[in-house]
């Protein structure tokens, strides 16, 4: 056994946790197909979201860990797309709304509606660019995966039903629907049991595919097909192979662990009780169904679970545009199991423990490398940079200088660090670039400057004469020093209220950076003449 797996076997971190679960699955022998396969799934009926792209991170870090103990053994993972599913609603956040109106299921004459046509039977609402809607969510999410760099393979459960892929695994559901209905039928209402069969047949209608609810009056497994009725044709015999049929949610999922040989797939707190009636189901079909993981789920700013449909918390987009993509990788790592807000003040930090953790990585021995979120973040091999400024100090510098541009805070960083230069820092120049959009966006709009109390007045200006008193070349150690004694000598209870006093009055905000820091790169003469402004009563809002 090498060393590196030996570590990895007693590796604490939630993935090698989950990886030796597989290992046990696998009996540490390369499975009859050929490989360990691992899947994640994607309802293209919204726009992805970063709940959808979590779920993928994650899943990557177990395969990652995977590899290590098992290294000999091919792994795949396929990013299932559920786009047959039919369109029950208009989400909230696209274009062409009363185009999109039509492909919703119709209402019958005896009261039961269509489950409406399938997501890559509807055209794409924003642009001729794709075939469908399913289809353009389908490249939404392609495209944030190899944004990322994912080694994955898209499958689309469309083509998977249409090729002809999941023929014998629905062909062995149709021979045991009884035992499927079994399973189901106790968790449903007397009304919805009465009718309820596991395949939904895809009918036209007025030109449309649409894939309906109506109950079974024959089951023909000889012939691989049932006969359905409705109020509207009557009765009528469908295959159940080729694309004629799908199945509802929790066969379908079952049937798809099946067929493909899934051995691991996470799922969302929401979903515990799918996952055991689907084990259930794949347990009839023959096949074990594969391990698991219950992650929480993401909320809001308002505490709600964030929605595909309704788009609310962050996009991915929106996350990109402001902090570097291994931030969100890290947000995706860190307590998967408990709920967590996923909203714009959460950025920030996001990034400056990203940072931590990467700075920390080199000192580190191979055993408690394992248990960084930088390695996971980077398949045990994070980049090594040189990062002297936080995320948070890059904000409050941009707040202070009223910065627009990059090449104001540059010269701040050049001066602190002298032969600083985006050509060498090429990943700092990175978070120069998010501090700015996010301060911008974020931070100016909400600072609220005050006037300081008659003890913050007086601690303020002995503060700039202490400044003074220190030498050109003092250290930020040396600056955070003689801010301490400043406020130890006017009597603060808690030095915790001093440096809220510094943040409210001069920069704003009820919360900031490391003082000494941050005064070392705004520079002694600046900070003291921001300090004077202050208690002549300046708008320290205006550049």
């Amino acid at each position: 056994m090498s060393g590196e797996r030996a570590l990895a076997e007693a590796a604490r971190a939630w993935p090698f946790e989950e990886a030796r679960k597989i290992v046990e699955r696998i009996g540490g022998k390369t499975p009859a197909k050929g490989y360990v396969l691992f899947e994640t799934g994607y309802g293209p009926s919204g726009l992805p979201h970063i709940g959808t792209f979590g779920e993928v991170v994650r899943t990557t870090m177990v395969r990652q860990a995977f590899r290590r103990l098992c290294p000999d053994i091919p792994t795949r993972l396929f990013a299932f797309s559920d786009d047959m599913d039919g369109l029950r609603k208009v989400p909230d956040n696209v274009p062409n709304k009363e185009m999109m109106a039509r492909y919703i299921g119709d209402k019958a004459p005896d009261g039961r509606r269509s489950f409406g046509s399938p997501l890559t039977s509807i055209p794409d609402p924003f642009s001729n660019e794709y075939p469908s809607f399913g289809h353009h969510n389908n490249a939404r999410l392609r495209g944030f995966l190899d944004q990322f760099g994912f080694e994955y393979e898209f499958v689309s459960s469309t083509e998977a039903y249409k090729s002809g892929r999941f023929d014998e695994a629905l062909l062995a559901l149709l021979r045991h629907i009884d035992d499927v209905n079994d399973v189901i039928l106790p968790t449903l209402g007397p009304e919805r049991r009465a009718t309820y069969c596991p395949f939904l047949p895809i009918r036209v209608r007025d030109g449309r595919p649409q894939v309906l609810e109506v109950p079974a009056v024959e089951v023909r497994p000889d012939a691989g097909t049932i006969v359905f009725e409705d109020a509207v044709e009557g009765r009528f015999e469908q295959k159940v192979t080729g694309g004629h049929c799908k199945l509802q949610w929790k066969a379908d999922w079952a049937m798809r662990w099946a067929a493909l040989g899934v051995d691991y797939e996470m799922s969302g707190k929401d979903l515990i009780e799918s996952v055991r009636l689907s084990s259930q189901i794949c347990r009839i079909l023959g096949a074990k169904p594969p391990e698991g993981f219950t992650y929480e789920l993401f909320l809001d700013e308002n505490g709600e679970k964030i929605s595909k449909s309704k788009g609310n918390g962050l996009s991915v987009e929106e996350w990109l545009h402001y902090a570097p993509h291994e931030s969100l990788a890290l947000f995706m790592y860190q307590q998967p199991r408990r709920a967590k807000r996923l909203f714009f003040d959460v950025i920030p930090k996001a990034v400056d423990e990203y940072l931590g953790f990467l700075d920390a990585f080199a000192g580190e021995d191979e055993a408690k490398r394992l248990e960084n979120p930088a390695w996971h973040i980077h398949d045990g091999k994070p980049p090594v940079a040189e990062l002297p400024l936080t995320f948070g100090i890059l904000l409050n510098l941009a707040g202070v200088a009223n910065a627009e541009s990059k090449d104001v805070l540059w010269g701040f960083i050049a001066s602190y660090r002298p032969g600083a230069s985006p050509e060498k820092m090429p990943i700092l120049d990175r978070l120069v670039g998010h501090a700015l959009a996010y301060y911008r966006d974020f931070v100016k709009p909400a600072k609220k400057y005050r006037a300081p109390s008659e003890q913050e007045r007086a601690a303020l200006a002995d503060l700039e004469q202490a400044l003074a008193a220190l030498p050109a070349g003092a250290t930020p150690e040396d600056i955070q020093n003689a801010v301490y004694e400043v406020g130890k000598r006017h009597g603060f209870a808690n030095l915790r209220d001093w440096f809220k006093a510094q943040y409210e009055v001069l920069l704003g905000q009820s919360q900031g950076p490391r003082m000494g820091t941050f005064i070392a790169l705004y520079g002694l003469d600046k900070f003291r003449a921001l300090v004077r402004r202050a208690l002549a009563g300046e708008n320290l809002a205006a550049a």
